[in-house]
């Protein structure tokens, strides 16, 4: 593992995989190097790009500097762009893809960016999320609730009540609650995003690097619906739906897609 500095003075934990041009990952809520769908990933894409995984702050080996905000997270791309000589693409999943939208808005050196189910809700197919629910996470964070926090999270995003149940008794359960404190991060950044209602247009509005906004086959309506609406949002963006796949995209589905639009 390698390290960054980030502006405040926060370390980033990365690690790189493969040769080529540079392109950083940035995981969704709750994921890290250890966490989630991004080490398959960049096992399929290391034979053509040198693959950047870190950790976004708060978890694995990286610092939680407080504040937390959005621009210390872009600053810790803008950080990870530079120890890798200065420019870098970026893909993102989820909420991570609509921080590496943000970064590439604020004018960071990122030829292209890809994003996966940005989970926007802009219409009525499905209820937006409460006003009051990041306030109720801290809340529960405070208590030193954790396991409420990440079940709460994961019943907001749709994940069924009896998988829910059952994922407590998974080994991977404790590494989810032990990240807890940074699901408020990503719904903060995606705050403005889901209350079912158009993107704010004006959010991305200087973002000039080209884009590809991917969804699944198989995904929820409303998911789909807030990626066409991002693409229809982008100047530079073209749109691709891969057949029979969900959030929960598989590596070896999505590597192709990427690997054709970064190459």
């Amino acid at each position: 593992m390698s390290t960054v500095t980030s502006s405040d003075g926060t370390t980033i934990g990365y690690e790189r995989l493969g040769d080529g041009p540079p392109l950083i990952l940035v995981d969704g809520a709750l994921c890290y190097r250890q966490m989630g769908p991004m080490p398959g990933l960049a096992k399929q894409l290391a034979a053509r790009f040198t693959v950047v995984l870190y950790d976004r702050r708060g978890r694995g080996e990286s610092g939680n500097t407080l504040p937390w905000s959005i621009d210390r997270e872009v600053e810790d791309i803008a950080a990870l762009i530079a120890a890798v000589g200065g420019s870098a693409c970026l893909f993102g999943i989820s909420s991570g893809a609509v921080l590496a939208l943000d970064a590439a808005a604020r004018g960071l050196s990122i030829p292209k960016l890809a994003a996966y189910e940005p989970p926007f809700i802009v219409d009525q197919s499905r209820a937006p999320v409460p006003d009051d629910f990041i306030p109720g996470l801290h809340r529960l964070l405070v208590e030193g609730n954790r396991n409420e926090v990440v079940r709460r999270f994961m019943k907001i995003v749709g994940v069924p009540a009896v998988f829910v149940l059952l994922m407590r008794f998974f080994r991977s359960w404790p590494k989810l609650a032990a990240v807890a404190h940074t699901v408020p991060y990503d719904l903060a950044i995606l705050q403005g995003t889901q209350a079912g209602r158009p993107l704010p247009k004006e959010r991305w509005a200087s973002l000039r690097s080209p884009c590809l906004v991917i969804d699944g086959g198989k995904s929820p309506q409303w998911m789909r619906n807030g990626a066409k609406a991002l693409h229809e949002l982008l100047p530079r963006s073209a749109y691709q739906t891969l057949p029979g796949q969900t959030h929960m995209v598989k590596p070896e589905v999505l590597a192709p897609a990427l690997i054709e639009f970064f190459t």
